[in-house]
């Protein structure tokens, strides 16, 4: 008689797991069937409101097809025979920059974290430092990065020779820690009342009630926190990359592969496909990290 509730139950559970999935698959053929309707119909001029152009041209050099692309990144980088494969140049690229914003994640959540310990143990600071916090993402990122470039390469720090890719790492995690910040915060005070003061009646300590309550119920705030960094420091890194000029990276290729975009268009695209990619494996890893922590999430999925 139980085992019924239970099939319908392990059913509606793999259904919920597979829903994102089913629906994010069919987003993505939709968008793609969206691309090959608007080159089909539209003007090759694109779509003009006075003398402003709100949809992009049809033409092969503006929008090329969907399976040009593909079929592009299985061909040489270039026209010589010994040339790689134009996706290993890609992976190779967004590897690269990946293990750089990745060292810039991790920059972000060690000072995110801590900048929301200390908000949090002092009010004072609260008030202090989070219009700063806020105040920091308002920079210009693309001027600002040649700045920490020159900076860095005038630091002495022993034995250690400042690198290039270490100036986009800081850009990575300058803004990787807002987000971090904010939402650490957020969830360690998101405890209810009744259980601070519960912890407050059995004398238990600030750095005990911090790990014992308000860690724990800071897990789906982090996650969220985290998988925000995650896409930020890859939008750090590529943007630097370019502002900097750091060879090897996906941002690099991006300019240098558009500069050839008017004798070979879908070779464009390639770096795109790449960065795309970077974004997906970010906000992957950090669900992967969710799925470890599935316990300590059941607000999101009560809600």
């Amino acid at each position: 008689m139980t085992a019924a509730p239970t099939q319908v139950s392990l059913k509606k559970g793999a259904g919920t797991r597979l829903g994102p999935w089913v629906w994010g698959a069919l987003g993505i053929l939709a968008l793609l069937a969206l691309w090959e309707v608007y080159k089909f119909l539209g003007p090759d001029d694109g779509v003009l409101i006075g003398e402003t152009r709100v949809l992009p041209r049809t033409s092969d050099l503006a929008m090329p097809h969907i399976w040009e692309m593909v079929a592009r990144m299985f061909q040489g980088e270039t026209q010589a025979t010994t040339a790689d494969p134009l996706w290993l140049t890609v992976a190779s690229a967004a590897l690269l920059s990946l293990g750089i914003a990745a060292s810039g994640w991790l920059v972000g959540v060690i000072v995110g974290v801590g900048l929301a310990l200390i908000m949090l143990r002092w009010r004072v600071a609260e008030w202090g430092l989070l219009p700063w916090i806020v105040l920091s993402q308002t920079v210009p990122i693309i001027a600002f990065a040649p700045v920490v470039r020159s900076w860095g390469n005038q630091l002495e720090l022993g034995i250690i020779e400042w690198q290039d890719w270490m100036s986009v790492a800081v850009i990575a995690s300058w803004l990787a820690f807002f987000p971090i910040a904010v939402g650490a915060l957020k969830g360690f005070q998101s405890p209810e009342t009744a259980h601070e003061e519960l912890m407050k009646t059995y004398a238990v300590g600030w750095w005990t009630a911090l790990i014992r309550l308000r860690l724990p119920a800071a897990v789906p705030y982090l996650l969220s926190a985290f998988r925000l960094g995650a896409a930020n420091a890859v939008i750090g890194a590529v943007v630097a990359e370019v502002s900097t000029g750091l060879r090897g990276g996906i941002g690099r290729i991006l300019i240098q592969f558009a500069g050839q975009a008017s004798n070979d268009p879908a070779k464009a695209w390639g770096p795109i496909f790449g960065a795309i990619a970077l974004g997906l494996v970010a906000a992957g890893s950090i669900a992967l990290l969710g799925l470890t922590l599935r316990k300590y999430r059941r607000t999101e999925t009560a809600s």
